[in-house]
């Protein structure tokens, strides 16, 4: 079993130096990062969804498009380096949940909208940063679009994120 470093607390990290090879389930070797790796960073880039967003009553009415773009830094555990699939952060639940969430949901300001994602791809405990931008395409007459963005920081004053959730 590999040897773990605990930097943060309650995260563990890889080995300093993982092994420099290893083997395909058809037993053919492939190579395996040489190099630390303590985190990585997931883009989901515009998804494109619709949902009922404002407060005017022909937004209450109709469901506008929304692109929502998505960064999540997080720990690897150390047995992503061994294609261990249980301990990799599972992207596609998340997108699963801002989807559910997006589409069945009614929202009055974007804020609340991009705080509710943020929320969600915040949750993993292994997540150390997120960062959600949202457009809202069509919203004034001459811009293509306008957008929010939001961001949680593990560790930021735990007040401040409940205050906004």
């Amino acid at each position: 079993m590999d040897q773990l470093e605990t930097k943060t607390p309650g995260v563990a990290m890889p080995e300093r130096t993982p092994p420099t090879s290893s083997k395909l389930a058809n037993g053919q070797p492939t190579a395996v990062a040489t190099q630390p790796v303590a985190s990585a960073l997931i883009h989901v880039k515009n998804l494109r969804l619709r949902t009922y967003i404002g407060f005017n009553p022909e937004e209450k009415a109709k469901q506008q498009d929304v692109t929502i773009n998505v960064e999540i830094r997080y720990w690897l555990a150390a047995g992503v380096f061994h294609d261990q699939v249980a301990d990799a952060l599972d992207y596609k639940l998340i997108t699963k949940q801002v989807i559910d969430l997006v589409e069945d949901g009614r929202f009055l300001l974007l804020e609340k909208l991009v705080a509710d994602v943020l929320a969600i791809c915040s949750a993993p405990p292994q997540v150390s940063h997120a960062k959600v931008c949202i457009d809202k395409p069509h919203a004034l007459r001459f811009a293509d679009s306008v957008s929010l963005t939001l961001e949680y920081h593990a560790g930021d004053d735990d007040s401040v994120r409940e205050k906004i959730q």
